[in-house]
């Protein structure tokens, strides 16, 4: 049975069936064969008694080139493949996190846990070393900090732009491994388990 589809073809979409304006066209077949050219009416007869849709492949030709097709068919392998498409790409995002030269420990271990979840985030991270006043004639202390970090981090991520000062402040860009190790927590976990199994041998001996 021929398929009936709208009068009026969307902008983005060719337009098929009875949609063709074009009186003569050059035919393709469903396996890609040439079938030269064919008054529109010949062409669609061809595709209605295969039960297929006459779609216009190449508008701007002379004549229009139309192929036989599944229509419908086409357009959901289409949009399958543009949906797989979209699941491969990687959206990466770049998070900025500031420090200062002479930051302290607790400070400098809050920074770095910020650090460390937006990487096993899969986001890169901008790490800025702010100097003020005379403190920027000491950078080696700002890249001896990042250096610091970087180390720390070295599990999950890899220094993509060196440790660069840039006026009063320095900034170093680390992106994230692709193979991400499992949080500390699993290892604090095992070593309560072993504690726990110790104790319970030692109750048992006693």
């Amino acid at each position: 049975m021929w398929k009936e589809w709208c009068t009026v073809a969307a902008e983005e979409e060719p337009r098929i069936n009875g949609q063709i304006r074009a009186r003569s066209v050059r035919l393709i077949s469903e396996k890609g064969e040439q079938l030269g050219i064919r008054h529109i009416r010949e062409a669609q007869e061809i595709a209605e008694k295969q039960d297929l849709d006459l779609v216009e492949v190449a508008a701007n030709s002379d004549p229009p080139v139309v192929k036989i097709m599944d229509y419908g068919k086409d357009k959901y392998r289409k949009e399958q493949a543009r949906k797989a498409a979209r699941k491969k790409q990687v959206n990466i995002n770049v998070r900025e996190i500031k420090l200062r030269p002479k930051i302290g420990d607790h400070d400098f271990n809050t920074k770095r846990g910020h650090v460390e979840r937006f990487l096993r985030g899969g986001d890169k991270v901008k790490v800025t070393i702010m100097f003020r006043g005379r403190e920027v004639q000491h950078p080696d202390l700002g890249e001896k900090l990042l250096r610091r970090l970087a180390t720390d981090l070295e599990d999950l991520g890899r220094i993509e732009s060196q440790p660069n000062l840039d006026g009063r402040n320095m900034v170093m860009v680390m992106s994230p491994k692709k193979e991400v190790p499992p949080k500390a927590e699993a290892k604090a976990d095992g070593g309560r388990g072993e504690r726990q199994e110790s104790q319970e041998t030692s109750a048992a001996r006693s």
